[in-house]
């Protein structure tokens, strides 16, 4: 077994089912960026913080984007998704990695409503930091994608927090579970167990004012099915809201976001497919 190939098992072992990437950081390499702010507080919770990263040569007026990580709404860290962050920044987006409450300690919508004051704060926060608070994208894997596409979807959440829904100016979805009608599974009725399925239901809130939608999958994935991207892409596509989907042939539940690493990156074209997009939305392509 080669080095690369070992790396490619080890990291995917971390991701394998939405469980944390401990040890990702250390696995991955890194992009070449900032880290401008950690620990940030932006909510009562202690649960609550996050890190900024910002492009390598500074920033001044550059688009925001805000990573959601997944983890089956009931593991992960910030600290793990160093990588995202860096990522992003290199991409020239001042980025927000949050963290955000999960199961058993709360349950839907609260993770969600956790977003929806993350992007508040870097509304209030980002020029601070040569951030553009009117070009934001958000980006989320997994659970992340499904908190991701909730915010950008459902208006209910940011004009909670009082944010203009027209700052989204994209999302992005990897892999990510938007449509369940039933709750089979321990991780599904834990979440989402006691709740109207009309209102968790990603696909209802697909309207002619979504912002556009990268949304991806992997045809390989057995932890959240590639219809669920499909049929998400489907519904907004239908509003006529621009979408680029794509179910990449071989990929597995981890690899989709895997392969946004500098390591991986090159074994597939979703860090570019994804980044173009995104760049494209906020003017820098």
């Amino acid at each position: 077994m080669t080095r690369r190939t070992g790396l490619i098992g080890l990291a995917g072992a971390f991701l394998a089912a939405c469980t944390p990437a401990r040890l990702l950081d250390a696995v991955v390499a890194d992009d070449a960026a900032a880290t401008l702010v950690k620990d940030v507080s932006f909510g009562d919770s202690p649960r609550l913080k996050l890190d900024v990263y910002g492009p390598p040569r500074g920033a001044k007026g550059a688009p925001v984007a805000i990573f959601i990580y997944g983890g089956g709404w009931s593991s992960g860290s910030r600290r793990e998704y160093q990588w995202t962050g860096k990522m992003l920044a290199a991409q020239g987006f001042v980025t927000v990695v949050p963290d955000y409450r999960l199961t058993p300690e709360v349950k839907f919508p609260t993770f969600i409503e956790d977003v929806a004051q993350a992007v508040r704060w870097a509304v209030d926060h980002a020029a601070e930091h040569g951030g553009d608070p009117s070009r934001i994208v958000l980006i989320g894997h997994s659970a992340g994608a499904y908190n991701a596409a909730m915010v950008a979807l459902d208006p209910r959440y940011l004009k909670a927090v009082g944010v203009d829904r027209k700052r989204i100016k994209a999302f992005a979805g990897l892999a990510g579970p938007y449509y369940f009608p039933n709750l089979d599974g321990p991780i599904l009725s834990r979440t989402f167990g006691g709740t109207d399925d009309k209102i968790y239901q990603t696909l209802d809130y697909a309207t002619a004012g979504s912002p556009a939608a990268f949304l991806v999958a992997g045809s390989a994935d057995r932890t959240v099915l590639p219809r669920n991207t499909e049929r998400l892409a489907a519904a907004l596509r239908k509003e006529g809201v621009e979408v680029e989907s794509k179910i990449y042939a071989g990929l597995s539940h981890a690899d989709v976001l895997l392969h946004l690493s500098r390591t991986f990156r090159g074994r597939s074209s979703v860090y570019a497919d994804m980044t173009g997009f995104l760049r494209k939305q906020v003017g820098l392509s």
